[in-house]
């Protein structure tokens, strides 16, 4: 019998799924740019333009138009910029393998603060939408982490309550805020930790 009943693992993607395994070119653009180390993560995510593309209401297009405006940029050197950022991921296809084997068992879910271009990502280059029941992306849902809505909202979707879910996720306050609402949260630190972890709640 699985230890707590779980009936389903929720995922996130940016961190846990998909890591930036390489930073040379966000660090280039960075000295380039005069920016400290990992501020142009922030300047792109962590700002109102970010922000409204991860509540679906603004195109990733917009944000790097946005960016390139901002930095003074050519459209040449904005394109670069666009290319350059996202070179560094890589997508952990051990760590896909493990949840594909989990639907054997239980259910499988995604809940992603990400652009509304992510389910393309997911469905057409990365083909990896068949490892969860379903993918709960904030863009689409006009929901974001930690608000405890989008949460509720995966829960729901799957039908299974929040002390029978767990939440794995590489951010303290995203899994703060899973665990406030009920559901077993693991913070997400390394491929062979969070898989011992997630094994450890559902008795494997």
């Amino acid at each position: 019998m699985r230890e707590a009943m779980i009936e389903a693992v929720f995922w996130d993607l940016g961190g846990v799924i998909v890591r930036t395994e390489d930073r040379t070119k966000r660090e280039r653009w960075e000295q380039r740019l005069g920016m400290e180390p990992r501020q142009l993560d922030r300047f792109i995510f962590g700002g109102e333009m970010g922000h409204q593309a991860a509540l679906g209401e603004i195109h990733a297009e917009e944000v790097w138009e946005w960016a390139r405006q901002e930095l003074g940029l050519s459209r040449d050197e904005g394109s670069q910029l666009t290319r350059d950022f996202w070179q560094g991921d890589d997508l952990d296809q051990e760590l896909v393998g493990y949840i594909r084997g989990l639907r054997a068992q239980l259910q499988t879910g995604l809940i992603s603060n990400a652009w509304l271009e992510l389910r393309e990502l997911l469905v057409r280059h990365w083909r990896i939408d068949d490892a969860f029941n379903d993918l709960v992306i904030s863009a689409e849902v006009g929901l974001a982490k930690p608000d405890p809505a989008i949460y509720q909202l995966a829960l729901d979707r799957l039908e299974v309550r929040a002390d029978r879910a767990v939440f794995v996720d590489d951010f303290e306050n995203n899994i703060s805020a899973a665990a406030e609402i009920g559901m077993h949260a693991v913070l997400f630190r390394s491929r062979i930790q969070a898989i011992a972890e997630v094994d450890r709640l559902i008795g494997n």
